[in-house]
């Protein structure tokens, strides 16, 4: 069996450790198994660029952040667009999947990546995706691989931003990457304590906030922490694209949310409000031992798929057990976080302000 691996989108903590059980449980159980790693993505599946990859490749990869394949973005709504050849980056793949010799192809990435995933499924190949992204944002599964270590450390910077906030009496708004999916920061707002958690699932009303802020300060508290989802709404343009929305539009041009809340917030209650982007320091870094171990099982899982023939399918965690779905069925949904959940009103029942 030849087989190919690609990681395509964001990066994240786990993808070298993913790689490394697929590369191991297929060198020890796949007879005359032959590996081959295709460069940025889809990318280089487009381009036809591949290199094999022996079993002392995927030693040693465990801990390590980042992908040694590299990789990048490449828009699902490009894939069927006609070049200047005449061909679409969709028949170049199919084309060079065959070319390449593939008997099944690993796709690591994210929504975006299974949805092209499962157009290459629809054109003939036998594609396992896995499911890898900080947002925790893809359909038909618990966890993604990636998203506990992205917890951890903006958990840490926002414990490290509270030192400094109680010690000026601020009100710091620590904005989290997450732009249609909250639970990056709503894991990261709840473990550190923050006493405001904005989320894109949940719009937000200013008042709400600055009656928070306002009460906390009256109630003997140093600071206020505020974690913002980068994808935050206010409430009255919940409904609005993004390009409409004027809270984003100052008069000296665009901003972001965060650091225009935190000029409003500022001037309604007086008190000294800063903002800060954690960025994509939450992107690098080493995985936590949580995600050495889910992306393990993960590799492992799909590895073991492949050996038994079951194609058109991308690996999942439900309660305990790693399973499957379907490509077709999970492609193109996403995971939200529900407002009436269990957890969210937790947050609330502790006090936590969710802007609502």
């Amino acid at each position: 069996m030849k087989i190919g691996i690609l990681t395509s989108g964001g990066d994240c903590a786990g993808l070298n450790a993913v790689m490394r059980a697929i590369g191991l449980y297929a060198y020890e159980n796949i007879k005359n198994c032959e590996i081959v790693g295709i460069p940025e993505g889809y990318g280089g599946l487009i381009r036809g660029e591949s290199a094999p990859m022996s079993r002392s490749d995927f030693e040693g990869l465990l801990n390590v952040g980042g992908t040694v394949l590299g990789t990048r973005r490449t828009p699902f709504k490009t894939m069927t667009v006609p070049d200047e050849g005449g061909a679409t980056r969709l028949e170049r793949m199919r084309a060079n999947y065959k070319k390449m010799g593939l008997d099944c192809l690993f796709t690591l990435g994210g929504a975006g990546t299974h949805r092209t995933a499962a157009l290459l499924c629809a054109e003939g190949c036998n594609v396992i995706g896995l499911p890898k992204t900080i947002d925790n944002d893809i359909y038909g599964t618990d966890v993604t691989f990636g998203f506990h270590t992205a917890v951890d450390v903006a958990t840490e910077a926002i414990d490290r931003v509270r030192t400094t906030a109680a010690s000026h009496g601020r009100t710091i708004l620590v904005e989290v990457m997450g732009n249609k999916a909250g639970w990056l920061t709503l894991y990261a707002g709840i473990a550190a304590g923050a006493e405001v958690i904005l989320l894109p699932e949940i719009p937000f009303n200013i008042d709400k906030i600055c009656e928070t802020v306002v009460r906390n300060y009256e109630a003997g508290k140093p600071c206020n922490i505020i974690a913002v989802a980068e994808g935050a709404v206010l409430d009255s343009e919940a409904g609005f694209k993004k390009k409409e929305r004027a809270f984003v539009r100052t008069d000296r041009g665009e901003t972001t949310v965060t650091a225009h809340l935190a000029e409003v917030i500022g001037e309604r209650t007086g008190s000294e409000t800063r903002g800060t982007v954690l960025g994509y320091i939450q992107r690098g870094g080493n995985p936590s031992a949580y995600d050495r171990i889910l992306s393990s099982r993960l590799g492992s899982f799909a590895g073991k798929l492949a050996k038994e023939g079951r194609f058109g399918v991308t690996a999942a965690i439900v309660g305990r057990e790693i399973t499957f779905n379907a490509l077709p069925e999970i492609a193109g949904k996403y995971k939200l976080v529900d407002p009436s959940s269990q957890i969210v009103r937790s947050a609330e029942d502790i006090g936590v302000c969710l802007g609502r």
